[in-house]
């Protein structure tokens, strides 16, 4: 397969899993948005390396052959912060990273965190709309950037933590940003040129909204 049919069965095998996932007050609505869902996680991961993207779907197919689903793990692990109580009632459920794991996942958000603030600083209209940045503003209905980060993390394997670190390091020597990278993914799905297009077009919208509301 090529790289990118290599997403599209990453994407795939993932929304097949999010179909089983199984919410509290019954189905959520993004499950029955694939749409949105490809969009998301293609622009995810199509600046990944191949390698990486490999590493993924070895863990995504071994999880299914133990009768585990990865992407129901991965809300269980976001319960930590969100939920706690509920969480420790699920926590032996949840197959965790090794410490070793655990001290990879602390590298990778102190690296990813950063990045994600250069990003809403550099564009403050596209990232009004993002999650909270800080595990220390979750809510039982709001799930923060470092959270959900640490939940997805929570579901890679050793080796793909490793691979996912080393990513991280590559592009930091290449002065490049994995933020910056993954949202001009999405908003060129969404038609626009790029990120300075897709703020610019956004804070119009903004100003013509708040000029309706004045009149």
């Amino acid at each position: 397969m090529t790289r990118e049919e290599k997403i599209e069965q990453l994407v795939k095998m993932e929304w097949e899993d999010f179909q089983k996932v199984q919410n509290e007050g019954g189905r959520a609505s993004c499950q029955d948005d694939p749409e949105t869902f490809f969009i998301m996680r293609r622009s995810q991961f199509l600046p990944w390396t191949e390698e990486l993207i490999d590493s993924y779907i070895s863990d995504l197919t071994a999880a299914r052959e133990e009768g585990r689903n990865l992407l129901a793990e991965k809300y269980g692990w976001m319960m930590e912060h969100t939920a706690p109580e509920r969480f420790r009632a699920i926590r032996h459920l949840l197959k965790g990273p090794s410490l070793v794991g655990e001290q990879l996942i602390d590298e990778i958000v102190d690296i990813q965190i950063p990045w994600m603030r250069d990003y809403r600083n550099l564009y403050p209209v596209l990232g009004a709309g993002n999650r909270a940045l800080y595990a220390k503003e979750d809510t039982p209905f709001e799930t923060s950037f470092e959270t959900y980060l640490r939940g997805e993390l929570h579901t890679y394997s050793d080796l793909t933590l490793r691979r996912y670190l080393n990513f991280l390091g590559q592009l930091k020597k290449s002065k490049k940003n994995l933020t910056l990278m993954i949202m001009e993914e999405e908003v060129r799905a969404y038609g626009y040129k790029g990120l300075d297009d897709a703020e610019k077009k956004m804070a119009g919208r903004e100003r013509s909204r708040t000029e309706r509301e004045e009149k």
